[in-house]
């Protein structure tokens, strides 16, 4: 037996946020000081470390929830199975359904029994519970249902990534440009065929790091002296992930026993581009060699950083020939990797 991804879906909002809609923003200094550049030479600079020129915004009604349901319906779908033999519905977020132009998060019910309600199973014994792993959530999901499958306790899991962090932004920082809303989700199941799962790696660094990322106060002190935003420390999340997240995909490499050169893709977090790139640079440097050319798609430039559902939704366009350049072939070997608020890294090295 063998535990595969057997369908992905994703669901990508159709509303575009280009860089050039942030000339007319008022950005602020963490202390609520003026920058000393134009919106024009910010965005620029912005893009320049990124990579990202746009990102997607979900339409105003629909909520995080109505994006994990459309992904999930996709992936049901391409998997082909009966929803109702799912045992496992684990659905990754960070602040639940916040309703467009409110502040307040609902998580109750949680998200993976309102989308269990709106794909309408019946059955009880299909467990619906969410995950808070921030960004490395839908891998963490992956992780733990294959987990579930292998005590015996499932056959078939449904993991969700669904996010809209765009509702959740501080629009007089900087960084709220990285920020975007989408969903990914995937079947993982238990089969026959060759493949599948073959390792993984899970770690929380929380000594130092728990606060890298956090809930923060506006730029504007005056605006919104109250009201609560997603906030991080970005120079210490880039230190932190260049060397940890390199560190986790080679043990979790070594664990499976797949030589380096076996690797066709690696799939990480779509966060910052140069970050990622960094990464890729140092994985590769620990196994004494050079990342290959087409090694780590991209989706950030045009879908920016939608947290937990960056991974699946990367996945699922691969698998389905709409990333240019870039294909995934039976018996490929690809290594998910995520790092993200808590903070927490993990990686799965995954035989398609």
């Amino acid at each position: 037996m063998s535990i595969k991804i057997t369908g992905t879906g994703s669901y990508i909002p159709k509303k575009i946020e280009k860089n050039e809609d942030f000339h007319q923003h008022e950005f602020l200094n963490a202390d609520g000081s003026s920058i000393n550049y134009p919106n024009e030479v910010i965005v620029q600079k912005f893009k320049e470390i990124t990579g990202i020129a746009e990102r997607r915004y979900a339409d105003d009604n629909l909520t995080s929830s109505d994006l994990g349901f459309l992904a999930a319906q996709k992936a049901i779908d391409d998997a082909d199975i009966d929803q109702e033999e799912i045992d496992y519905i684990i659905c990754a977020h960070n602040f639940g359904d916040v309703r467009a132009n409110t502040v307040q998060s609902d998580i109750l019910p949680c998200l993976a029994s309102r989308i269990k309600h709106r794909l309408k199973i019946k059955n009880p014994k299909c467990v619906a519970y969410d995950i808070l792993f921030g960004c490395p959530g839908w891998v963490e999901g992956v992780i733990q249902a294959q987990a579930f499958i292998k005590a015996g306790m499932a056959k078939k899991c449904l993991v969700i990534g669904t996010e809209t962090l765009s509702r959740v932004v501080d629009k007089h920082d900087r960084d709220s440009m990285i920020y975007s809303d989408g969903a990914g989700a995937s079947i993982v199941e238990a089969t026959n065929e060759e493949g599948g799962i073959l390792a993984h790696e899970s770690a929380s660094f929380t000594y130092d790091e728990a606060y890298y990322l956090f809930f923060g106060n506006s730029n504007n002190k005056a605006l919104c002296p109250d009201t609560r935003y997603i906030k991080m420390h970005g120079r210490k999340i880039y230190e932190f992930a260049l060397t940890n997240v390199a560190q986790a995909m080679k043990d979790c490499l070594d664990k499976s026993g797949v030589d380096i050169v076996d690797v066709k893709k690696v799939l990480i977090h779509q966060a910052n581009e140069k970050m990622d790139e960094a990464i890729i640079k140092r994985f590769y440097r620990l196994f004494k060699s050079q990342a290959p050319e087409d090694i780590m798609p991209m989706s950030i430039h045009k879908l920016g950083n939608s947290s937990v559902a960056t991974v699946p939704t990367l996945f699922d366009l691969i698998r389905n020939n709409k990333l240019d350049n870039h294909k995934i072939n039976k018996g490929d070997v690809i290594i998910f990797a995520s790092v993200g608020a808590g903070m927490h890294i993990n990686a799965v090295v995954y035989k398609h």
